[in-house]
């Protein structure tokens, strides 16, 4: 039974490879757990979820009302970019240049729309890594 799991959260990854929604970088972080340090993975990604929530926060709140600052706007999502970026979360790093593409053309709407989009990536990535991490327990 266990060797089974072991093949699907394997297959798992392997999937969320493929569709795009982690890259390399996950890999990375994955040759850097060992037997010390078993759920390193599953430990910086909760760090990432902890620590983006803010981030999503403060844009979410900083798209609600103007005057715009889309300079401050910009600077928000390159931090949440950055650090979608640290676990490999492709997806949402390529919705966040969206954003930023937005901001630079002073494009609210645009901005709105995109974020929509970023906030969905980020959370169907949430909820398979959290399935992907239940399977390698």
């Amino acid at each position: 039974m266990e060797n089974q799991t072991k093949r699907q959260a394997a297959y798992m990854k392997r999937s969320l490879l493929d569709q795009g929604y982690l890259d390399e970088q996950f890999i990375h972080l994955e040759e850097l757990q060992d037997d010390a340090n078993p759920n390193f993975v599953e430990e910086v990604v909760k760090l990432y979820y902890t620590d983006s929530a803010r981030y999503v926060r403060n844009i979410e709140l900083a798209l609600e009302n103007g005057p715009y600052d889309f300079a401050r706007l910009d600077n928000m999502m390159y931090q949440f970019k950055g650090s979608s970026s640290s676990i490999g979360a492709r997806r949402v790093k390529r919705q966040c240049s969206q954003f930023q593409e937005y901001c630079n053309a002073k494009n609210i709407e645009g901005c709105r729309n995109i974020f929509q989009e970023v906030k969905q990536e980020y959370d169907t990535l949430k909820t398979k890594l959290e399935t992907y991490f239940q399977m390698e327990r």
